[in-house]
This record gives C-alpha cells, structure tokens and sequence, in this order.
C-alpha cells in the first residue's frame, strides 16, 4: 500500500498539480492586493470617496444600535450586514483570476496545436526492403 501511494505521490501529474496550487495561491494574494490597494481606491474615489471594503447595509440592528461606522464595528455589536461592497472586491477578484487563467489556457492550446501540426517523421522501412536495398546496391557494383 506504501508502495501503491509512493507511486500515486510522484507522479508527473500529481507534482505539477501541487505546483499549480501553491503558484496559483501566490497568484490569488496579488490579485486581492491589486484589487483591494490599486484598482478599488481610485474607483471609489471617482463614485465620491467610497471604501467599497467598508460598503455595506445594516439588516438587523446589533447592541449597541447604528449607525456602524465598520463592517468590524457592526459584526462587534452583534449587527446583521449585507457587505456590498466585499462583493463586488470578490467579483473583481474573480473576473481578474478567471481573465488570467483564460489567457493561460489560451497560451497551452495554442502550443498544443502547434505541436500536433508538426510533421511526423517518416517511418523507417522494414528490415527486408532495407536488405533489399543492400542486395541492389551490391548488384550494382
């Protein structure tokens, strides 16, 4: 069984997956830092100085009652939110990740058609039409 999931462990496959995982978590880290700390401030200053991590509606009042001036300050107090704004991060997010991966998969595709369109090389000729050949050749002479 050890020998069974030694096998199953080092694959090719098995270790570009794991490969994939831990780059695409780097990957997704950047993504949130570009969103949240590059695109999302300028947006929300243009829409009039909104902090789309701190947009949100109140559903139930908490204890003490609103208004919250956080998300934090509201889920603290015992509030029920509607966090628009930590939505629509995670749709940029996504539509980010998802934009990349496209191109990614677009890329392979593309170098796996090139590599399927490359000529094959020409099957060698059998042992007797090659002695054949030799015959021929010494005929000749």
């Amino acid at each position: 069984m050890l020998k069974e999931f030694k096998e199953f462990a080092v694959k090719g496959n098995m270790l570009d997956m794991a490969v994939g995982i831990v780059i695409g978590a780097a990957f997704s880290a950047i993504v949130s830092s570009m969103v949240d700390d590059i695109i999302m401030p300028p947006i929300g200053l243009i829409l009039g100085n909104v902090d789309f991590s701190e947009l949100f509606l109140v559903l139930k009042q908490g204890v003490p009652e609103g208004p919250y001036p956080t998300v934090d300050a509201a889920k603290a107090a015992g509030a029920v939110t509607w966090n628009l704004g930590l939505f629509v991060n995670a749709v940029v997010k996504f539509t980010i990740v998802a934009f990349a991966l496209f191109i990614v998969v677009k890329g392979i595709n593309r170098l796996r058609r090139e590599e399927k369109t490359k000529p094959a090389e020409p099957a060698k000729p059998p042992r007797q039409e090659l002695l054949l050949e030799e015959i021929r050749d010494l005929l000749k002479k």
